[in-house]
């Protein structure tokens, strides 16, 4: 894959990329939509252009922007084109492998082909990951310090005849380190185990640094950000954003515009890279590392204190702690002293320059210095931390960790992302129950920094009534920063969703309890799958619940049922895509990421609202931090949270203008539960109905007007 368009036959243009007189006035964003549309074979669509028209006056007007836009928009185009004409370097965030490899390998190359002759000049595009994304050749050719002690390789290994998979992966990835141009992980086909990769690259925090490292003139890493300083485009995914903006190391070049697509998952990918988890594998990991080097007395203090952890947390009980207890913070405390003591150690080993010690040393000091910091940050007690016990049965070791999680990130983002820089962020579903001010709250865009949107009446634009008390984020967290200012908009969609979509609610069911087993709802589904003729995408709440769904509705339904977990995610939805009788039941990866034009699926079915478990230590530390400040915690949390995955997952049935469908919610509280208008308003405009005869009626006539399925693709 080539990462960075270039002017001439590979060689790089060093010049400005554009003078800023000669830039297009905003004026020419339709005229410069119009020729990237054509190029790509598409067709100009309302929604496309205001959102076109709105990025290009955002980044005029310094502003930041909540763009919805609906499936079939061409919202890539929409903010690609402004981007581009604006002349100043952007950066493009996304949240999938497959829309970053869209970009770069589709949508840029093409859009920067239409716009060269009218822009006059040739924008630049690059795509940029983290660092453990990419080979490190120190590791390939000087080789890996192992965690798995002298047997990780054999002899058979060292002289190129591999006795293990593990062995037969590292013997390939060194040989493709010779070939490969990018050393990026996602460029190898087939691809390795988890395990192999990590034994062929580092850390940020492993890495010896380009001017220490005797490879550091051809490393992969350092080349993919170099190719970034020059280009006018950045691609990059969610994680990378978060690290950049969060952890204070700059990893991004500079840049004026940063664009966030599938943006209503950037809350999450954000609180996964603020969370730190303290376990007694990565406190054994950083002794075996360290004992390498350090002094042995401060590395038996480190074991000791390991091993009086562990005895403590095999019989810990998992749940959130409000505070501590003393047994246990005393244990982490212990961690957190023979973690300084390793430190000053490691730190006293004589520099000697690059040599395979030095690695080793890296390597250790950059595991014991995690340690130190999740022990550290644990003890601290921050009021905006969340600390639980999670029980770690994936470890097979019958011990649980430690984990702590911001209680918000919304601050955050107001105080890292919104400086000196315009944002637009964008995705399909940006609005619930209406309105755009629960996620803009969530992202660090509070309502009182919305600006009314110019296609709207004041009325219509002024944001409603909080859900949490004036002067607090949505958890309670001090608005320190005002909230910068932004708009909001949706842009809507090319599809007709009352005449190409049915909602049905079964409302005579009766409400789901905690048990996977609902005899009436299976019933429900059945009937549903039989009128339908398969072509169902179930998406359940649990992988138990689609488990049971599957186990019990194989013998009584025609088609094969396809179960997630029992192949790998593309090859299910290949085979989905491509019969017109089988169904694919699963949990939150399907959701989010399946996208199947055509009449492969022509009914999705969602067991039950999707609310997180009560006993969920993160969600229920948020919803009893809103209703501490007066809001309503059930409805800013729980509610967000399930109302945004049932729009995803609403949004997987219409994927083009001739597809026609079903979505069935067989949780009767969305027809009778006051909440029930908040969820259905946030999901695609549907002709909605509980009428069950009807429905069947309706699937059976889609049934019979069905064409062959078309070729997909998974997300």
């Amino acid at each position: 894959m080539t990462q960075l368009s270039t002017p001439g036959e590979g060689a790089i243009d060093d010049t400005p990329s554009a003078d800023p007189a000669a830039d297009p006035p905003a004026s020419r964003i339709g005229e410069l939509l119009h020729a990237a549309v054509t190029a790509v074979g598409g067709v100009e669509r309302p929604g496309q252009v205001a959102m076109a028209e709105a990025v290009a006056s955002a980044v005029d007007s310094a502003e930041h922007l909540l763009v919805q836009a609906g499936t079939g928009t061409g919202k890539s185009l929409a903010y690609l084109v402004p981007a581009l004409a604006h002349g100043d370097r952007v950066v493009v965030a996304t949240a999938t492998l497959a829309l970053q490899r869209q970009l770069v390998e589709r949508d840029l190359p093409r859009t920067v082909d239409a716009l060269q002759p009218l822009l006059r000049r040739r924008p630049q595009f690059a795509m940029l990951k983290g660092r453990s994304n990419y080979l490190c050749l120190h590791r390939v050719h000087e080789g890996a310090p192992s965690d798995e002690g002298e047997g990780l390789f054999d002899p058979a290994v060292v002289l190129g005849g591999p006795s293990s998979k593990l062995g037969q992966d590292i013997v390939r990835l060194r040989d493709w380190a010779d070939e490969t141009e990018t050393g990026d992980r996602d460029d190898l086909t087939p691809g390795v185990s988890d395990k192999a990769w990590a034994q062929m690259t580092v850390s940020s925090k492993e890495c010896l640094g380009a001017s220490r490292c005797p490879y550091g003139g051809e490393c992969f890493a350092e080349s993919a950000r170099e190719r970034a300083k020059l280009a006018d485009v950045v691609v990059t995914n969610h994680a990378l954003l978060a690290i950049d903006a969060l952890e204070g190391a700059p990893v991004l070049p500079e840049h004026e515009l940063l664009i966030v697509d599938e943006a209503h998952e950037l809350v999450s990918r954000v609180t996964g890279i603020a969370t730190a988890e303290l376990t007694t594998g990565a406190v054994n990991r950083a002794v075996k590392r360290a004992a390498k080097l350090a002094n042995e007395k401060a590395v038996d203090a480190l074991q000791a204190a390991a091993e009086n952890f562990h005895g403590l947390m095999e019989i810990a009980q998992p749940g959130r702690v409000e505070e501590l207890p003393e047994n246990i913070a005393y244990a982490v405390a212990a961690i957190r002293e023979a973690c300084r003591s390793v430190i000053t150690s490691l730190g006293e080993v004589r520099d000697k320059g690059v040599t395979d010690e030095d690695a080793v040393r890296k390597q250790a000091m950059a595991s014991v210095e995690t340690v130190h910091e999740t022990a550290d940050r644990l003890l601290e007690g921050s009021l905006y931390d969340v600390v639980w016990i999670e029980n770690n049965d994936r470890f097979g070791n019958g011990a649980s960790s430690l984990r702590v999680a911001p209680l918000s990130v919304s601050g955050l983002l107001r105080e890292n992302l919104y400086k000196e820089r315009s944002v637009v962020l964008t995705s399909a579903t940006l609005k619930l129950g209406g309105d755009f001010n629960g996620v803009g709250l969530s992202l660090g865009l509070g309502p009182e920094g919305r600006l009314p949107d110019e296609r709207t009446s004041p009325a219509a634009a002024s944001p409603p009534a909080r859900l949490a008390a004036p002067g607090r984020d949505d958890v309670g967290e001090s608005l320190e920063e005002a909230t910068p200012p932004w708009r909001a908009m949706d842009v809507g969609s090319p599809f007709d969703y009352p005449k190409q979509g049915i909602l049905y609610v079964a409302r005579h069911l009766p409400p789901p309890g905690r048990e996977p087993d609902r005899p009436a709802m299976l019933d429900e589904l059945a009937e549903l799958i039989q009128a339908a003729g398969g072509r169902t995408l179930g998406l359940f709440s649990s992988m138990r619940a689609a488990k049971a769904a599957a186990e019990a509705l194989r013998e009584r339904v025609p088609g094969e049922i396809l179960l997630q977990g029992e192949d790998t995610l593309g090859e299910l939805i290949r085979s989905f895509s491509a019969s017109t009788e089988s169904c694919l039941f699963g949990t939150l990866s399907l959701w989010q990421g399946v996208d199947v034009p055509g009449s492969a699926c022509q009914l999705v079915v969602m067991d039950r609202i999707p609310f997180p478990r009560p006993d969920d230590p993160l969600m229920s530390a948020r919803q009893k931090a809103v209703e501490e400040h007066g809001g309503n915690g059930f409805m800013a949390v729980a509610a967000t949270h399930a109302a945004l995955l049932m729009a995803q997952g609403a949004g997987r049935l219409i994927r083009a203008a001739d597809d026609r469908g079903v979505v069935a919610v067989l949780d009767s509280r969305l027809a009778t539960a006051r909440y029930g208008g908040f969820f259905r308003s946030s999901m695609p405009d549907f002709w909605y109905t509980t009428d069950r005869n009807q429905v069947r009626r309706s699937l059976a006539a889609i049934n019979a007007a069905a064409v062959p399925p078309r070729p997909i693709k998974a997300r």
